[in-house]
């Protein structure tokens, strides 16, 4: 089948189940699920943009999961050795969580599939190809993201 005749959203579903199949199986080998996955990409951004303690709550609300859910997740998050939970500094009723060196590895180890894969997937491109590529998805990005907070409101 000629490429080009694919129509364009049927190729970006395309490329985006091919990132899915490699990340999915790079959390399989690490024993982790997609949700417990996400989690730990959500304790992440909160700690980066945060810098103050994260707690159950805050997950809860930025991955719009239940509380029992989300307990589930972080029992085994720790179990696994992803994340630890501790009294809050602040208030002792409530738990702060934290990142461990092993997740923080996770979150590298995933950057670099991610360069990767993409590097296989645009072979053949130049440097101001791929730039320019970059460019052009910032911009589509940008519009979708427009659209869904407008959706939002």
């Amino acid at each position: 089948m000629d490429m080009r005749e694919i129509p364009i959203g049927a190729k970006f579903a395309i490329i985006h189940r091919a990132f899915r199949r490699e990340l999915d199986a790079m959390l399989r080998e690490k024993g982790l699920t997609g949700a417990q996955f996400g989690v730990l990409k959500a304790l992440d951004r909160l700690e980066r943009e945060r810098g103050g303690e994260t707690s159950q709550r805050d997950l809860e609300e930025l991955s719009r999961s239940s509380h029992p859910t989300m307990t589930e997740i972080l029992k085994k998050l720790e179990k696994k050795g992803f994340i630890e939970t501790c009294p809050s500094e602040t208030d002792r009723r409530r738990k702060r969580i934290v990142q461990t060196e092993k997740a923080r590895e996770l979150g590298r180890e995933t950057f670099a599939m991610d360069e990767e894969t993409f590097a296989r997937f645009s072979a053949g491109l130049d440097a101001v190809q791929t730039a320019q590529l970059g460019e052009m998805l910032d911009m589509l990005l940008e519009n979708a993201c427009g659209r869904e907070k407008e959706g939002e409101s």
